[in-house]
């Protein structure tokens, strides 16, 4: 009987082992995201997988499998100066990992999700400083390690864009969606001394006017503003435009614009770059000059998350 109980106990242990082995292994045979929830609700780190991996489709339709750390050294050199503080480095590293969690790792290289530069870009880009820049990302994005953004136990929409005009713009302002409670319009002043070519002209002569908007243009003006300051509604020959239609139809800087016209061309001046929901680039790197840190940064922009670790 002892010799039976003894076997017993013998194959117990070696079901428990091979169970665990099992657990140990993350499946990396495709970009699937992990059970997070499982993850956090242990303690035991060694059950964590070394590294995610993103499917990045390439501008030729081709696929490429990255580890999740280097995909980010090349989203954050493609999306933001390497001139900007540590912290709006870091503000934006977290962004984009949890920008590419909330498509279940599954991005291109445009600005439709991130913009993405390879490693032969970078070198090209940065010449002889490539090795101390190319470091220093990397140092940016292991300081950072798994760290993401949620709301209500889902990873959100880190919606951004390069500077404001004072102020962010609520999410259904400019993408006529739904109220999303994080994306909320906050005061965002500190782009405003610090970055370049805030305010842009652009001109157009009548034909250009009418290619784009498919008719001789007779009256133009616009007819509202949101609370940011933003166009709204702009009337053309009496038909109503969004702010965001003439904005995409002209491709002008962003929804803050006024319309002018001198007898020959229409003038426009924009204040801001980008659709304005979430956080503000410029926005963060001079919070970042201001000395608060990214967990700081992250709070302010996208009202109410958990800044969390996988």
């Amino acid at each position: 009987m002892k010799k039976i109980f003894m076997r017993l106990g013998a194959l117990a242990l070696l079901f428990a082992w091979i169970n665990y082995s099992l657990y140990l292994k993350p499946d990396k045979s495709h970009a699937k995201e992990p059970d997070i929830q499982q993850l956090n609700d242990t303690n035991d780190k060694t059950t964590l997988p070394s590294e995610y991996q993103v499917e990045v489709t390439q501008k030729d339709g081709s696929v490429q499998y990255l580890a999740l750390d280097d995909y980010l050294v090349g989203v954050v050199a493609g999306e933001m100066p390497l001139s900007f503080e540590d912290e709006a480095l870091k503000a934006q590293t977290v962004a984009s990992r949890t920008f590419a969690f909330s498509r279940g790792l599954k991005v291109d290289t445009t600005t439709n999700t991130q913009v993405y530069l390879t490693v032969e870009q970078m070198k090209n880009n940065w010449k002889d400083e490539f090795d101390q820049k190319y470091e220093r990302l990397k140092n940016i994005v292991s300081s950072t390690h798994n760290v993401v953004m949620k709301y209500n136990n889902n990873y959100i929409s880190a919606l951004f864009f390069s500077s404001s005009n004072g102020k962010t713009e609520n999410s259904e302002d400019y993408f006529a969606s739904s109220s999303v409670p994080y994306l909320r319009s906050v005061d965002s002043t500190w782009e405003l001394s610090i970055c370049p070519n805030i305010e842009r002209t652009s001109n157009f002569t009548p034909e250009q006017m009418k290619a784009a908007f498919n008719q001789d243009i007779e009256d133009i003006h616009i007819v509202s503003h949101y609370d940011s300051g933003r166009v709204k509604e702009v009337s053309v020959n009496n038909q109503i435009y969004s702010g965001r239609e003439v904005r995409e139809l002209l491709n002008l800087a962003s929804t803050d614009f006024k319309i002018n016209y001198d007898g020959s061309q229409y003038i426009f001046d924009t204040v801001g770059f980008g659709h304005g929901v979430g956080m503000s680039q410029y926005g963060a790197n001079g919070m970042a000059m201001n000395g608060y840190s990214y967990e700081e940064i992250l709070a302010y922009y996208y009202q109410n998350v958990e800044i969390c670790k996988l």
